[in-house]
C-alpha cells in the first residue's frame, strides 16, 4: 500500500502523530468529525484552541492532542461546497497542503485525515478523494519526512470513493 492507506473508523481512536480535524472558522467544536475530536480530546482542546483565534478555508492550526491516542491535532477548516465555481477545489486541496506543512514543521512521522468538507459542507464525494489523493501524492513525492497518510473515513460510500483513488 505504500505511504498512503484508507481505514473506516473513528479517527478519535487513532495512534499516529496527528490527526486532522475538519474545523470550522472559530476552531471552537462543532458537528461530524470536529465534535468528535473535541469531545474525546476534552476541555483543554477548547482552551487551546481559543487561544487560537480564527481559521481561514484552506488554512491549518495545530495543537496538542490532550486526552486522544495522537500526539497533535492540526486543525483546518474545509470549504463549503456552492457548486465548484468559488475557489472551492483550491481551498481543499490548500487544507491537505498546509495540513502536511505543519506536520512536517512539527516532525510528525503519521498522520491521520478525514474527508474534510465531505458531511456538512457538501463536497461532493469522488471529487473530493480526488483532491485529497492528488495533493497528498505531489507533497509525499517532494518530501519524505511523512511516513504515513492514513485517510479514515465512516461511511462505506466515503470509503469506496476513496478505494477507487489508491
Amino acid at each position: 500500500m505504500g505511504k498512503i492507506e484508507i481505514l473506516r473508523g473513528d479517527i478519535t481512536k487513532f495512534e499516529v502523530d496527528a490527526i486532522v480535524n475538519a474545523a470550522n472558522t472559530t476552531l471552537l467544536g462543532g458537528g461530524g468529525v470536529d465534535g468528535a475530536i473535541h469531545r474525546a480530546a476534552g476541555p483543554e482542546l477548547l482552551a487551546e484552541c481559543r487561544t487560537l483565534g480564527e481559521c481561514r478555508p484552506g488554512e491549518a492550526k495545530i495543537t496538542r492532542a490532550y486526552r486522544l491516542p495522537a500526539r497533535f491535532v492540526i486543525h483546518t477548516v474545509g470549504p463549503v461546497w456552492h457548486g465548484g465555481k468559488h475557489g472551492e477545489a483550491q481551498k481543499l486541496a490548500d487544507c491537505y497542503r498546509n495540513s502536511l506543512h505543519l506536520a512536517v514543521e512539527n516532525e510528525i512521522k503519521t498522520i491521520a485525515f478525514p474527508a474534510i468538507s465531505c458531511g456538512a459542507y457538501g463536497y461532493p464525494i469522488e471529487e473530493a478523494a480526488r483532491i485529497a489523493f492528488k495533493t497528498t501524492h505531489e507533497f509525499l513525492s517532494a518530501s519524505d519526512e511523512i511516513q504515513k497518510v492514513i485517510f479514515v473515513v465512516w461511511g462505506e460510500d466515503v470509503y469506496d470513493a476513496y478505494r477507487q483513488n489508491l
